[in-house]
């Protein structure tokens, strides 16, 4: 089945342009447009696309309360959310990942990028490479916690071994260098990662790595 995507852009000619790259995939159909966040929540509610391309800055609803809205608590949508931005450190971009998105692109991405980091949204798992989120989450280091505040009651329903895993999802580190890192198999890791989203909730390592700094179990800039 070919995975259905919604373009939401204030610019009609960058929607054009989404759509017609898209539309070359045999495997993406684009299902709709939107040209801010109010029109996108109406939007995913009348043709539920799998995967939603969210710009942030858009008139009436940003992209970061229309993300809010398609992907928190009580949503039991197929809807993912791939937030696009001019700019690759965004202050918004942070908010959008705590709001629920499952990762972000720069609008000036190549299209083989873009095509690619559909299908891997669609498929459950974050796009952005950790190492991404961590850049972001160093560069707005004063909006999150500053490790003094009290370890989350949730962060104790992990084993030891899974809060290991926890942050090195947080440094960034991919599954093959955190089985390297720790003397297991990408299957054990992969495993362990499930387990985290799980017991605590979260939709994807993107958020597990928000999750990690703003616990307070990551500092910003530490190694």
């Amino acid at each position: 089945m070919a995975i259905r995507v919604l373009l939401v852009d204030d610019q009609p000619l960058l929607r054009t342009g989404f759509r017609m790259i898209l539309e070359a995939e045999q495997e993406l159909a684009v299902v709709g447009e939107a040209g801010d966040g109010l029109q996108a929540l109406d939007q995913v509610r009348a043709l539920q696309p799998d995967v939603v391309l969210m710009d942030i800055r858009m008139p009436r609803m940003d992209g970061v309360e229309a993300t809010r809205q398609i992907t928190g608590p009580g949503r039991d949508g197929p809807a993912k959310v791939l937030v696009l931005t001019t700019f690759d450190l965004d202050e918004y971009v942070v908010e959008a990942l705590r709001a629920g998105a499952s990762g972000f692109l720069l609008k000036d991405a190549p299209a083989t990028e873009l095509v690619q980091a559909i299908r891997v949204v669609a498929a459950g798992e974050a796009m952005l490479a950790p190492s991404i989120t961590r850049r972001l989450l160093d560069k707005y280091a004063g909006h999150l916690p500053s490790g003094e505040e009290p370890v989350p009651d949730t962060l104790h329903t992990l084993t030891e071994r899974e809060v290991e895993v926890l942050k090195l999802v947080a440094r960034g580190l991919s599954n093959a260098e955190i089985a390297a890192d720790l003397f297991v198999s990408e299957t054990t890791v992969k495993t362990h990662v499930g387990h985290v989203l799980t017991k605590l909730g979260l939709r994807d390592r993107v958020q597990a790595a928000v999750y990690a700094y703003e616990s307070g179990l990551v500092r910003p800039g530490a190694q």
